[in-house]
């Protein structure tokens, strides 16, 4: 519970509070108060002593009309006979509120944040790996895959970070079970709709940056996808950082919070107490998942948990026991040609796995890929260039979350920057199966990359059943 005049103070205290408005009527706070029991951003979901939040750009007046709350925190008074606290920053506000209304749940958890381009999924799972042998298995964890409260039961999530509403109620259920860590993915919308404002991190890690998530309906410029990536080092207390990434001399120039770098020894000595090289991780570590960004992620984690208390032991137990569902995950045909699932879905991302591929798999390798609709439109030049200079390769562009769009116009997009002729199949499952179709033996290999586990297709904002590419491939095998 929380009531008006806390909130009122916790917005002041922010320079956040304007006005309290009735109609165009100025609402003295100081001669009454009043007791919330519970938070709302959707107004499907209030009561009679719910505080509701209007915020995006698509809320309209009459979400509001018919509603019985009390309040509502806006930046427009829609006059609508409701008493209107108006604010600056909708979003600002609904994550210190949520945060005092919750308890502070931060307070009571370590918590390790992970946010890059590409590998916060994998390096959440290796640190929740590592770190459930140190506390017993009282980690949670926010991905982009699953998320768990109580460690052991899993579900799938929504959004990468959720909307500071929920992630407040999670953080303190997971507490109210028991748990001691919290270890999540930050995305740069996280940053970019202030999900985690006000949020300091104990641990927060850099993995990497490249060109991605460019476009109308996410960041409009590169400077603005790194410049949102780059807050939660701004806002955690203890930094990791991968000294082998884009632009690191910069991002190093801004650190202003205890930290630890980590790359390849032969490229950036490390001097750091606490920071182990690749090569370490090559000589003394056991690790499921093949590629060199893997050893990354490893890297990262490790780092990360021993800022939290793990120890060299919990490291190496954790690391050897972490697999990622959708992550490098490879099954075998009869005729012994392997199939490999997994997320990767920008050029940098792709560019790797084919690189990880191609020499075990010296046969005919085909790469089955698709890009998403309405967002991350850049992507599709990325994915098309890099294509084009491997023509070697075997390529069926298919549909990947086309949302909106037509996905058959996606993947002419994609097929437009390369040279020679790229067969389109828009049906996912049509595409898995001719490719596993046309391999011959163990040396052939058949990529299926961009959706991993997902168990969906994005179809005119809807999340469509599918039943996933790992399981489509096995149906084929």
């Amino acid at each position: 519970m929380i009531t008006l005049k806390t909130v009122v103070a916790i917005l002041k205290n922010d320079h956040n509070f304007r006005d309290i408005l009735i109609d165009g009527t100025y609402f003295n706070t100081e001669q009454t108060d009043f007791i919330f029991d519970s938070l709302s951003y959707d107004s499907r979901e209030v009561a009679s002593k719910t505080l509701f939040f209007a915020k995006g750009s698509q809320f309209k007046r009459a979400f509001l009309a018919d509603l019985a709350i009390p309040f509502y925190i806006s930046e427009t008074d829609y006059e609508v006979g409701i008493p209107a606290i108006i604010v600056n920053d909708v979003k600002h506000a609904m994550s210190l509120i949520a945060m005092a209304f919750y308890g502070n749940p931060q307070d009571d958890l370590k918590t390790l944040a992970f946010t890059g381009t590409k590998g916060k999924t994998t390096a959440a799972y290796f640190s929740k790996s590592i770190l459930d042998i140190h506390n017993k298995h009282k980690t949670a964890m926010f991905s982009t895959m699953d998320t768990t409260l109580d460690g052991k039961t899993f579900f799938k999530s929504q959004l990468t970070t959720p909307e500071s509403i929920d992630l407040f109620r999670m953080m303190r259920e997971a507490v109210s079970n028991g748990m001691t860590h919290l270890v999540m993915e930050v995305s740069s919308q996280a940053y970019k709709t202030a999900r985690v404002y006000g949020l300091t991190f104990d641990v927060g890690v850099f993995l990497n940056i490249s060109p991605d998530h460019i476009g109308p309906i996410e960041h409009p410029t590169f400077e603005d996808y790194f410049y949102s990536k780059r807050q939660l080092l701004a806002n955690s207390r203890f930094a990791v950082v991968n000294a082998d990434m884009d632009h690191f001399d910069f991002i190093k120039s801004e650190l202003t919070c205890d930290h630890a770098f980590y790359g390849d020894a032969s490229l950036h000595p490390i001097t750091q107490s606490k920071a182990f090289s690749f090569q370490a991780l090559d000589q003394t570590f056991d690790i499921q998942l093949i590629g060199h960004f893997n050893q990354e992620n490893a890297v990262a984690a490790a780092l990360s948990a021993l800022q939290l208390g793990a120890e060299i032991s919990d490291v190496k137990k954790g690391i050897a026991k972490t697999t990622v569902p959708g992550r490098m995950e490879v099954i075998k045909q009869a005729n012994g040609a392997k199939i490999f699932v997994d997320y990767a879905h920008n050029a940098d991302s792709l560019d790797k796995l084919i690189n990880v591929v191609l020499p075990h798999q010296t046969g005919q390798v085909t790469v089955i890929i698709g890009t998403t609709g309405n967002k991350g439109e850049s992507r599709r030049q990325g994915i098309g260039e890099l294509l084009n200079g491997l023509p070697n390769l075997n390529v069926i562009l298919t549909a990947d979350d086309p949302n909106f769009e037509d996905p058959a116009a996606i993947a002419r997009e994609i097929a437009s920057f390369i040279d020679r002729d790229i067969p389109i199949i828009v049906d996912r499952e049509v595409a898995i199966q001719t490719a596993m179709q046309q391999t011959s033996g163990p040396n052939d290999a058949v990529i299926i990359a961009g959706k991993g586990v997902d168990a969906y297709q994005i179809v005119n904002g809807v999340h469509t059943p599918y039943a996933g590419d790992k399981n489509i491939a096995e149906k084929y095998l």
